[in-house]
């Protein structure tokens, strides 16, 4: 292939405005906020596992509590129209006994229950310190969890940026140069992890960094101005320079 010397050369432009791209690409997909994302993310799901747990323990007592007050307050107006029945002078002696032995068994009830609710509201506290304590811990990732996806769309936007600034600065140097010698240098580009021409620079690749000799170098020196020169090991294109030590 040959294209002019000039033409040749604007490649290292197009290169090097096609990885300054390439390092935008890969600074946004390796920012360090996703790494932190992602750990903080698995530490809110935990937290929220964790916090879920901690609400049951919460209900569960919250049930039990009311359960027993429900039962406490049924003894208590039970003992009560016991003891009326008793006040009202309309029952005998026998039936008074027996109010009597009934309103005793149901005052220990009560003190049995009421003492089963104090360990249970005990149990209650401590679990909702608990509570509260897994909440502050969800709440402090969760706005973790905000600033660090602020700060990475921040980031990624600035780099969005940049990489529209450069595409910008890429046209009208890509369109500069021929069809052919551009195609091949796409292709290449695509084939050799980002990089279709390099300089040569001191008879060395700029893309392999392999130094030409023999029958390349003399190849090389004997090629005309507009010949397309390709690196015998990595087969990018290589351009000329003023440097190139031919």
């Amino acid at each position: 292939m040959k294209a002019p010397a000039a033409d040749q050369l604007r490649l290292l432009d197009l290169q090097a405005v096609d990885l300054s791209i390439d390092q935008l690409a890969h600074k946004k997909r390796t920012l360090p906020e996703h790494a932190e994302i992602e750990k903080t993310a698995a530490s809110l799901g935990e937290l929220r596992d964790e916090l879920a747990g901690a609400e049951s323990v919460v209900e569960g007592l919250d049930t039990k509590i009311r359960k027993l007050e429900t039962e406490v307050e049924q003894v208590r107006a039970k003992a009560e129209r016991d003891s009326q029945r008793m006040q009202s002078g309309a029952v005998g002696a026998k039936e008074l006994e027996r109010l009597q032995h009934e309103v005793d068994t149901l005052g220990a009830r009560q003190s049995a229950l009421e003492d089963d609710e104090l360990v249970l509201m005990e149990e209650r506290e401590t679990a909702d310190t608990v509570r509260s304590a897994v909440q502050s811990r969800f709440d402090t990732a969760n706005e973790g969890l905000a600033t660090l996806e602020v700060r990475r769309d921040t980031l990624e936007t600035e780099i969005d940026a940049d990489v529209a600034a450069r595409t910008a600065e890429r046209e009208p140097i890509a369109a500069s140069i021929p069809e052919d010698l551009r195609a091949l240098y796409e292709k290449l580009r695509a084939s050799s992890g980002g990089i279709g021409a390099a300089a040569l620079r001191a008879r060395r690749c700029g893309g392999c960094r392999i130094e030409l000799y023999g029958t390349a170098l003399q190849e090389a020196r004997s090629a005309d101005e507009d010949e397309v020169l390709r690196c015998e090991e990595c087969r990018r294109i290589l351009v000329r320079t003023a440097e190139s030590g031919l």
